[in-house]
């Protein structure tokens, strides 16, 4: 491949010295002549020229008149994002599209997937005109189901029950790749959970990034089973089996980093529907201080876990955070003097001079029949992945009552729900009144990217809205997202937790061993000091960490 850097430094474009000085020291990110026009070192008019004399390659700036999109409906549009390429039309089985950098073969690799007998023919654009054009003709749309109707005869949905041909479809090193591929690009986009979904027609990829999934891409349905298969094999399940759900678990190292992945294999109606939640120990933080507690939550926090027993809960659905708050919380109490042991369901991640156990209800090891055994074990800190009946919630509290420091999770909207939750398992009031120290809720908020988040004045009505006082926040700026490179046009990067915390309170231990309802105890937290999950929201609006769209979907 020509070297257009050396073609820039002998046509005096740019100079060694200056080259030098915008390239890292480590480990290149990216090819130097990108990273040359993306600080402007080299205008991005001059490298399409050049580029362009190299490959023999026209520039196009404006599309035909009658562009037709619907030749292009297996591309999605975050592909095309992803490598700033726009398709510009198929015709006598060639593909020509639109590129900004014709030096990216994994553009072409990518293509022949959905395009496999048609030439590829490279044009040049800015990429100004890519994105306009892909905002402009590519819509995502909801994908729908399969009419119940349509004759089954005429769909690629085909399944083979030879399993020597699913082991050799697996093995074959175009799929070794693709799902390779899959990984390596979630990983680097930072996705928690990969999705790989058949339908009638396609395969659906997406992505869930920062808790909102997003469509990477979409293979041919007939590459389904081989994808499935060669998975399966990776996470040593059995591959014969597609009528029952199956989990497993798959080490590797994924650009550089050593990643635990969680996979979960669901019949559905055109093959089997595959979740794979990402583990990368390396993107997790375990300091309390990290996870986005205000000042005073974090002191009456940390005021609990110095406490010497008593159960602390977590609550809020799947995927706020829970799991981390936890591990931070042991973390910061985990010393030489301490014993400390977890029973989880299953483990996240491995935790240094704690002792994990896993929950195997096959094998007959349940949290209650754990638990029975931990208390043996002479522990001084407990950890219970999930507290989901009376059994576990009664060995829990007892655990609590004979000096151990318990904690634990529950699926709750708020922190006062956790009391009634308990109560309607068949807790009693007064065993629960003695024993709980804390509550806190919690949920997980985008955090709005900090190179294109625009500040705006909101208007009285929008407040009047959103519940927040006119005059109080007469003339504040709130802040909103844009998009841009940096957050993967997005508006958004990362995520930070918003919390309620209720400590138990001679107040509310009252009210609990009356087995008030939850509204009852509440306000009574509320009158004690206690911040609302929204209310830590508006805040963290107020600070520019994050929007008012993001609070309201979490609360």
């Amino acid at each position: 491949m020509p070297n257009i850097i050396q073609l820039m430094i002998d046509r005096g474009i740019i100079s060694r010295t200056d080259l030098q000085k915008i390239l890292p020291t480590g480990k290149l990110s990216e090819p130097p002549y990108r990273t040359a026009v993306k600080t402007g070192l080299v205008s991005e008019d001059t490298f399409l020229s050049l580029a362009g004399e190299v490959f023999n390659l026209p520039l196009v700036s404006e599309l035909e008149p009658g562009y037709e999109s619907q030749s292009f409906e297996s591309l999605s549009p975050s592909l095309m994002e992803q490598y700033c390429f726009f398709p510009l039309q198929l015709n006598d089985n060639t593909l020509h599209i639109a590129v900004n950098d014709p030096f990216n073969h994994q553009l072409l690799e990518n293509l022949k997937q959905f395009f496999p007998q048609a030439a590829i023919s490279f044009h040049l654009a800015r990429e100004s005109n890519i994105r306009n054009w892909i905002s402009e003709y590519f819509t995502p749309e909801e994908p729908t189901l399969p009419d119940d109707t349509a004759d089954e005869e005429n769909t690629s949905f085909f399944i083979s029950e030879d399993i020597d041909h699913l082991k050799d479809l697996a093995s074959e090193a175009p799929i070794i790749k693709l799902v390779n591929q899959f990984l390596t690009r979630g990983v680097e986009a930072g996705a928690s959970d990969v999705h790989i979904e058949p339908f009638a027609d396609r395969l659906q990829v997406r992505f869930r990034i920062d808790g909102i999934l997003h469509e990477h891409a979409q293979p041919a349905a007939s590459l389904q089973q081989a994808i499935t298969s060669r998975i399966k094999i990776m996470a040593k399940m059995d591959i014969a089996e597609r009528r029952l759900p199956q989990d497993g678990r798959i080490r590797m190292k994924i650009a550089g980093k050593d990643i635990d992945l969680r996979v979960s294999c669901l019949p559905v109606m055109y093959g089997e529907s595959i979740v794979m939640r990402i583990l990368d120990r390396s993107q997790i933080s375990y300091k309390l201080e990290n996870l986005g507690f205000p000042t005073f939550e974090l002191q009456q926090f940390q005021n609990l876990l110095a406490r010497s027993y008593g159960i602390i809960l977590v609550t809020g659905p799947t995927g706020s955070g829970k799991t981390t708050t936890l591990y931070a919380a042991l973390n910061s109490i985990n010393t030489p003097d301490k014993k400390i042991i977890t029973i989880e369901d299953p483990v996240e991640y491995e935790l240094a001079g704690i002792n994990q156990m896993e929950v195997n209800p096959k094998a007959g090891l349940t949290f209650a029949h754990g638990l029975r055994s931990i208390v043996r074990q002479d522990p001084d800190v407990i950890l219970i992945g999930e507290i989901r009946d009376r059994e576990t919630a009664d060995i829990a509290i007892q655990s609590a009552l004979t000096g151990h420091l318990v904690f634990s999770t529950l699926h709750t909207n708020d922190a006062a729900g956790a009391v009634t939750r308990l109560i309607e398992i068949g807790v009693e009031d007064y065993l629960l009144s003695s024993s709980l120290i804390g509550i806190m809720a919690q949920r997980l908020v985008r955090i709005l990217c900090p190179v294109c988040k625009e500040a705006f004045t909101p208007t009285p009505e929008l407040l009047k809205k959103v519940g927040l006082s006119v005059s109080a926040h007469d003339d504040q700026l709130f802040y909103k997202p844009k998009g841009c490179k940096s957050c993967s046009f997005s508006g958004y990067r990362g995520r930070t937790a918003i919390f309620e915390l209720l400590p138990v309170s001679d107040t509310i231990r009252h009210l609990i061993l009356g087995a008030k309802a939850s509204t009852v105890i509440r306000d009574a937290a509320l009158a004690e000091g206690m911040t609302l999950l929204r209310s830590d929201g508006w805040r963290k609006v107020k600070n520019g960490v994050t929007s008012i769209e993001e609070v309201l979907r979490v609360t």
